[in-house]
């Protein structure tokens, strides 16, 4: 199974091949899509590693520390293309098609909206700390929603 970390990669390569812009938060927030995308359209984990409900949106706190150094800078660092079968590619460009051109803000935006985020906080103000997990299942349970919606979507125009 692949890590947190290969996804986070592969985002990062992307950036340097584009000449874009990611910072820490638009790294988690892309992550999290990627995560959330795979659980809704084929109700399994891209990897094991949780995301917690955290003020500024989804956060895999691993991931965080990896890349807190550069603040809210962008990462800089080289990365050699990542390896992935046809399928994962095409679905991370996918995800890379639909979120890749939001800034960091514009994400972090779209999970206070979401269940997934609202549900792991709770009745927590917005500017309360937490570590509250966000469970996969909620993910799985409102993407999935969200693709049969997209289907529905589709073929009716």
């Amino acid at each position: 199974m692949l890590s947190c970390f290969d996804i986070a990669n592969y985002f990062i390569w992307l950036a340097n091949e584009t000449g874009s812009f990611v910072s820490n938060l638009k790294l988690q927030k892309l992550v999290y899509y990627t995560q959330a995308w795979h659980l809704g359209i084929n109700g399994t984990p891209l990897f094991d590693q949780d995301f917690e409900a955290w003020i500024h949106g989804p956060v895999i706190p691993a991931l965080y520390d990896r890349y807190k150094s550069f603040g809210w800078k962008p990462i800089v660092q080289e990365i050699p293309k990542p390896q992935f079968s046809e399928d994962l590619h095409q679905f991370l460009q996918s995800v890379t098609d639909v979120y890749f051109a939001c800034d960091a803000y514009e994400l972090e935006r779209m999970t206070y909206v979401e269940d997934p985020w609202r549900l792991a906080r709770g009745n927590l103000p917005m500017d309360a700390p937490s570590h509250a997990i966000i469970s996969k299942e909620s993910m799985r349970k409102f993407f999935a929603a969200r693709a049969e919606e997209t289907e529905e979507n589709l073929t009716a125009a």
